[in-house]
C-alpha cells in the first residue's frame, strides 16, 4: 500500500462507523429487530407529543418557525436504557384543518433538517396549503446528539513504518485511533447510526406529530432513508416523493466512483462556462482551466494559505467545489470566490460555500437553504457533517474494505487509478472516504435485500444531469421497489429538481397536496438558468 495513501488516510481525522438493526414492519408500540426476536415496548415514544416553541440559536431563522424535540431510543433492541432527543422544526399549515404534516428530509447523509427548513421557506411554503411543514436533525447530525471526531489536536502520534516495514498494519492502526477518537468525541451514538434506525426514528415523529400515515419528501439521501422506511413500515406510508434517487444497491466503492465521475462532469462544465467569461482565475480554454483546477489543488495540499483560524488547503478547496456544484446558479459566485483565492490568497468565500465561515454545515445534498438564513450560530461541530456522513454509509454497506483488501497492493493501484480517471480532482478523496470504514464490522444487508415494496402508489424525480445521483439510479432503484414506483423523468441538470424546474415542483406539489399522480414514465423537459 503506498505510502501517500496511508498519510492521505491519516490526515482525514473524520472517521466513523456505526452498525444497524435491521427491523420487519410494526405498529405504533412495538416493533421488531431482525436480531433479536424480543419485542421491546416502544409505547413511551410513540405516545409523546411534541412542544413546538421559538427556534432558539438559530441565525435569522424566519418568524414562523417553529422548534421542538422527540424523544427516540439509542438501541432500538434495548429501548429502556439510553434516549437521544432529536431536533424537530415547522412550519404551521396555513389553512384551519391541514390533512396533517410532510416531512423534509434534505439529505447528506449529515445534513441537519433544522437549518434546512428555515432556509427553504419560499421554496416549501406552497405545502403548507395543506400541511404542517416538518423536518427533522437526524440522529448524530446537528442538535440531535452530533457525532464528531474532535479538532484532530488529540490524535495519538504514530510512528510511519521504514523501509520493509508492515504498512497495512500500519493503516490500520491509524484507523483504528482515528475511529477511537471519533467515539470519545461522539459518545454512544456513534454505535447506533445508519439509515436503518434513522427511518425507525421517523416512524416515531410520525406518530409524534398525530399522523396515521407518513407523508414525506425526501432529496439525495433522502430517498434511500424513504426507500428503507417504505420497506420497515409499508402501511404507514402515505404521499411519499423520492427526488434524486439513491442506489439501494450498489456498494459504497461503486457509489463513490460513480458520484466522483458526476462530480467531474459538472466541475468540467463549470470550467468550460468559466473559461468563456472575462476574469476567469484559472484560464482561458477549457483545456487549460481544467489542467490548472488539478495544479490548484496538488499545490494548496502542498501549500496551504492561511484562513484566519487555520489553513485551507486542496481538499478544502474540493470539498467547496463539490457544494457550489450542486446548483448552477452558484457558477458566478463561484467563479469570484476561485479569484479572490488565485489573486489574493482569500479562500473565504470558498468557505462560505461549504458552510465553514458560518460554523454550521450545509442542509445536505438536496436543495440549499439560503447561505445567510437558517444556520446554527453554535452547539454544533465543524466537523459534523462530514463525520455523520462517514458513520452513515460506513453502517449501510455491507462491503466495505477489510484487512485483505489493504493488502492487495494491486487493487489498491487499481482502485486509485479509476478514482483519479474519473476524476483527477473528487476522485482521491471519494476514495480516501471508503478506505474510512475499512476494518471495522460489517453493514446492514437489510438495504440491499429491499425489493417489492407493498406501499400506496409514491413518486420517484429522477434527472438526467444530476452530478450525483445519476438518472440510472431512479430507474434501478424503481425496478427494485416494485410497481408501486412511479417514475417522474426531468431531463434538466443539477442534483434533484424540485427546486430547479417548475414541472417537477408542479407535479411533486401536485400529489403531495391533491393526491394527483403524473403516469409513470413522463418527463418534464429542460428549464432554462
Amino acid at each position: 500500500m503506498h505510502l501517500r495513501m496511508i498519510a492521505s488516510i491519516a490526515a482525514l481525522t473524520l472517521m466513523g462507523s456505526g452498525t444497524a438493526h435491521a427491523v420487519s414492519a410494526g405498529d405504533d408500540r412495538q416493533a421488531v429487530s431482525a436480531a433479536d426476536d424480543r419485542q421491546p415496548d416502544l409505547s413511551g415514544f410513540y405516545t409523546q407529543e411534541i412542544k413546538w416553541g421559538a427556534c432558539k440559536g438559530l441565525a435569522h431563522a424566519p418568524k414562523g418557525l417553529q422548534c421542538g424535540t422527540v424523544k427516540v431510543p439509542l438501541d432500538y433492541a434495548d429501548p429502556g436504557k439510553k434516549t437521544l432527543n432529536l431536533a424537530m422544526a415547522r412550519f404551521k399549515a396555513s389553512v384551519k384543518d391541514p390533512r396533517g404534516s410532510v416531512v423534509l428530509n434534505f439529505g447528506g447523509p449529515g445534513g441537519p433538517g433544522v437549518p434546512g427548513l428555515a432556509g427553504g421557506e419560499k421554496v416549501f411554503g406552497e405545502l403548507t396549503n395543506a400541511y404542517d411543514v416538518v423536518s427533522f436533525d437526524p440522529r448524530g447530525v446537528g442538535r440531535s446528539a452530533p457525532v464528531t471526531c474532535g479538532d484532530g489536536t488529540d490524535m495519538p502520534e504514530l510512528e510511519p513504518p521504514g523501509d520493509g516495514g508492515d504498512e497495512t498494519a500500519f493503516a490500520f492502526e491509524m484507523l483504528k485511533a482515528q475511529y477511537e477518537l471519533c467515539r470519545k468525541h461522539s459518545g454512544p451514538v456513534l454505535a447506533h447510526m445508519g439509515t436503518v434506525n434513522v427511518s425507525r426514528d421517523l416512524d416515531v415523529i410520525r406518530s409524534a406529530v398525530g399522523d396515521k400515515k407518513l407523508n414525506y419528501l425526501g432529496f439525495s439521501y433522502g430517498t434511500r432513508l424513504g426507500a428503507v422506511y417504505a420497506a420497515q413500515f409499508p402501511k404507514k406510508v402515505g404521499r411519499m416523493v423520492l427526488d434524486g434517487v439513491d442506489t439501494l444497491t450498489e456498494p459504497l466503492t461503486e457509489q463513490a466512483l460513480v458520484g466522483a465521475e458526476g462530480q467531474q462532469t459538472a466541475l468540467d462544465n463549470f470550467l468550460t462556462w468559466c473559461a468563456g467569461n472575462t476574469g476567469c482565475a484559472l484560464g482561458t480554454n477549457s483545456r487549460e482551466a481544467k489542467e490548472n483546477m488539478v495544479k490548484l489543488v496538488k499545490q494548496l495540499n502542498r501549500f496551504p494559505v492561511s484562513a484566519g483560524f487555520g489553513n485551507f488547503t486542496g481538499d478544502d478547496l474540493v470539498n467547496s467545489l463539490g457544494h457550489a456544484l450542486y446548483q448552477r446558479d452558484m457558477w458566478p459566485y463561484l467563479s469570484q470566490a476561485l479569484l479572490s483565492l488565485v489573486l489574493d490568497g482569500d479562500p473565504r468565500s470558498l468557505m462560505r460555500i461549504s458552510g465553514a465561515l458560518t460554523l454550521a454545515p450545509t442542509a445536505g445534498t438536496g436543495p440549499r437553504p439560503r447561505s445567510d438564513i437558517g444556520s446554527y450560530e453554535e452547539d454544533v461541530p465543524y466537523d459534523n457533517s462530514t463525520a455523520a456522513l462517514v458513520a452513515v454509509n460506513c453502517a449501510d454497506d455491507p462491503d466495505r474494505f477489510t484487512a485483505a483488501d489493504l493488502e492487495d497492493e494491486a487493487r489498491l493501484k487499481k482502485l486509485e487509478a479509476d478514482f483519479t480517471e474519473a476524476s483527477p480532482v473528487f476522485g482521491p478523496l471519494r476514495l480516501y472516504e471508503v478506505m474510512l470504514c475499512a476494518g471495522y464490522p460489517k453493514g446492514t444487508d437489510y438495504i440491499r435485500d429491499i425489493k417489492d415494496v407493498d406501499t400506496p402508489k409514491f413518486l420517484m424525480v429522477g434527472t438526467r444531469g444530476d452530478p450525483a445521483t445519476p438518472y440510472k439510479w431512479t430507474t434501478e432503484t424503481a425496478r427494485r421497489l416494485g410497481d408501486s414506483a412511479v417514475v417522474l423523468d426531468n431531463k434538466g441538470e443539477g442534483h434533484t429538481g424540485y427546486a430547479s424546474s417548475k414541472c417537477v415542483k408542479g407535479k411533486v406539489n401536485d400529489f403531495l397536496l391533491h393526491g394527483s399522480l403524473p403516469s409513470d414514465g413522463s418527463s418534464c423537459g429542460p428549464e432554462g438558468g
